[in-house]
Parts: structure tokens; sequence; C-alpha cells
């Protein structure tokens, strides 16, 4: 019977799963990915497996992350006879300034992390749903979270504090930093492919859904673009990205809006999609070319180099700029737009190379290194759950 690990990432209304085989010296070989979406509406289990094998298919009567679960147990036993769940990772929002590496999940652990429920409102419960059903349906097995924040805990307090008085920081009002699994990821990628960069000054830019950037300076964040929430910093597809406070007061004083429905528009109806009245995807947004949908794109390419600027001065220099995330990874014009705009700070993209979509992007004289990087968080959970096994 062959040992694997399963990598499990409970959203809202979905349930991404990643399983990989254990193989020489329990090193994960992932065997099928997917996700279970639109949990309680019109549930569907989609899912790949490392042969091509796909599935797409309706599923009755889910509408919890224990039904979830309990539809990719099926999905197993159908297609998966052979396998032994020896680990489980989850992939967990918040660890507030507790957890800096990865921690098997404990009653007290589950106690700890639903303490950083105000710090992640909209995310963390679902985090704490999808390990209390892992847990239910495999009590056997360990359990093991894996947080977005842990990567951004060796900030300098200038990076990890806002200009508040002290009180909010001991309470825990700080730049958390998120992404970071993400970040891990490409950080030991670079320490594999071009180890040289990963000693250097490197700005990681994770572009998606949510999109943030990262300053790394040997394989250790110094500074992250968001900060106390998922909100700040970059716009993303729906979400508002930096914000000056008095927006939110004057939403409140002058709109008369409660906190759900400021965080309603802030998380879910800004961002790209609010700039454009269109779209929160930039693939639509690029395919468009209308006025409001160039101006959406403008703003969000502005950002990114504002951002580049601010992290490359936090670093005190640049040696290497990395695009991941689904933007990141896919879209040569947003990667091109962003870099024309940044020869002064020594980028140069080869645009050949850029539209090739390969790995390096950058000219053979440019001083900075530009490489495109698919990110794998759920292969960092992986290895967390296999090495604690």
């Amino acid at each position: 019977m062959a040992n694997h690990v399963l990598a499990l990432n409970a959203g809202s209304s979905s349930l991404k799963f990643a399983l990989y085989e254990l193989v020489d010296d329990n090193r994960p070989s992932m065997r099928w990915r997917g996700q279970i979406e639109r949990l309680g509406d019109a549930p569907r289990l989609l899912a790949q497996s490392a042969g091509g094998r796909s599935i797409d298919r309706p599923l009755s009567n889910t509408k919890s992350h224990d039904e979830a679960i309990h539809a990719f147990l099926e999905l197993a036993q159908e297609y998966l006879p052979d396998i032994h769940v020896r680990a489980i990772g989850h992939r967990v929002v918040h660890g507030g300034t507790v957890y800096s590496e990865p921690v098997r999940i404990d009653d007290a652990v589950i106690d700890t992390l639903s303490s950083f429920i105000p710090f992640a409102p909209l995310h963390q419960p679902y985090s704490l749903a999808g390990i209390r059903a892992a847990s239910a349906a495999f009590p056997n097995t360990t359990q093991v979270a894996c947080f977005d924040t842990a990567f951004h805990r060796t900030h300098p307090w200038v990076n990890d504090t806002f200009a508040l008085p002290q009180s909010y920081y001991d309470k825990g009002v700080r730049r958390y930093g998120f992404h970071g699994l993400s970040y891990d990821y490409i950080s030991q990628k670079l320490k594999e492919i071009a180890p040289g960069l990963y000693d250097g000054r490197v700005v990681i830019a994770h572009l998606g859904n949510g999109a943030s950037m990262c300053a790394v300076s040997g394989g250790r964040a110094i500074a992250s673009t968001m900060g106390f929430s998922a909100l700040d910093g970059l716009p993303m597809g729906t979400r508002s990205g930096q914000l000056d406070p008095g927006v939110v007061l004057y939403m409140m004083q002058q709109d008369g809006m409660s906190a759900d429905e400021i965080a309603e528009v802030l998380y879910r109806k800004s961002g790209l999609l609010g700039l454009s009245g269109i779209s929160s995807d930039m693939r639509t947004l690029l395919a468009a070319d209308t006025p409001d949908a160039r101006k959406a794109i403008d703003y969000y390419v502005f950002r990114i180099r504002r951002e580049l600027g601010a992290l490359s001065a936090a670093l005190e220099g640049i040696d290497a700029l990395v695009f991941t995330g689904g933007v990141g990874e896919n879209s040569a014009p947003i990667r091109q737009m962003v870099c024309d705009g940044m020869r002064w700070i020594g980028i140069d993209m080869d645009h050949a190379r850029n539209a090739d979509g390969g790995t390096v992007l950058s000219t053979d004289f440019s001083r900075v290194r530009i490489l495109s990087i698919p990110t794998n968080e759920e292969m960092v959970i992986a290895r967390a759950a296999a090495a604690m096994m």
C-alpha cells in the first residue's frame, strides 16, 4: 500500500486538494489535484491526475466541508484504492505572531488558531472548518498547519509596525504579510536553479486574483505589500489594495455603512472589477480594450511599479524580479508593461523571451534578472506534512 500525503486548502465555498505519493525518501510526487467548488449551491468535483486524466462531475448533497472531504474519499476509493494517507497538510491563512513554521495540529493549536479569527474573519473560520472535517474523516492521521503569514515573520520591526500607539502592536495589530507559502516555494526554487540570486536581493511578484509582492534577501522576507489584512497593497481582482483609512471613515460617517457593508465593498466589489465595471479577470480586461478596462489595467501596472520601487528601496537594491501567480506566470502583456516602466532601476526585458514564456525574461545585459517561475503552494504544504509524519 503506497504512502501519500494530502494538501488541503479550504475556502468559504470550496475545498482545493492535492494528493502526493511519497517516493525516494519521502519526496512528494503529485498524483491528483483538484477542487470541490460551489459548496452549498451547485457543487462540482473537478480533478486531474498527473497522467492527464480529468474528472468533472456534479455532486449532490455536498454543502459542508465535511461532505466535501467525503466526496474526496469517494474519489480516492474509486481511482486510488491502494493509497494510505499518512499526513494531511492544511493551508491556514493566519498564524499570528505565534507560528513561524508549520506545526502539528492538536486541540491547543486549534484553540490558538481560533483566537486569530478577528485578524482574518473572512478566511480563518474556513481554514478551521477544513481542519475539523479532515480530522474527523482521518482520526489517526497526522494533521499539519502551514501558514501564509509564517514566511513574513522575519520582517524587521520597521516593516512590521504601524505608527499607532504601542498598545495596538502589543495586541497583534501589525503587518503580517500573506501569500507566504508561495514566497517560500519560489525562494526554495531559486536556491535550486539560481543560488546566486537566492543569496541576493529579490522582489517576488505574486500576481493573481489575490496579489502581493515581497522583498526577500538571502531567502528571508524583508517587507511585503500586504499588511494587517489581505486587503493591503496592490489592487486585486475584487479587493481594493492600499486605501487611505479616511475613506473607511467617510463610508461610515457620510454613507452610514456598517462594517459588513464596507467589507463587502472592499473585498468583493473593488479592485479590477470595481475600476473597470467589467470583470475581475485580467484576461477579460486585456481582451476588452475599452477605456474602462484600460484604466483598470493602467492602475494595476502603476501600483506594481510603485511597490517594486519601494521594495527595492527596502532591500537597498535589487538583483532579480520574479513573476509568479496566475497573472504573473501567464500574462506576457502585464509583465512587459511592468518592466518597460522600470528600466531606470536596471530592469531590461527581452520581449521575445517574454512572449515565449520561458523562465528567463531579461536581456543578457540586464543588470536585474527577470524570471517567471510557476508557484506551487501545495508542494510546500505536502513537504511540511511529510516531514512531520
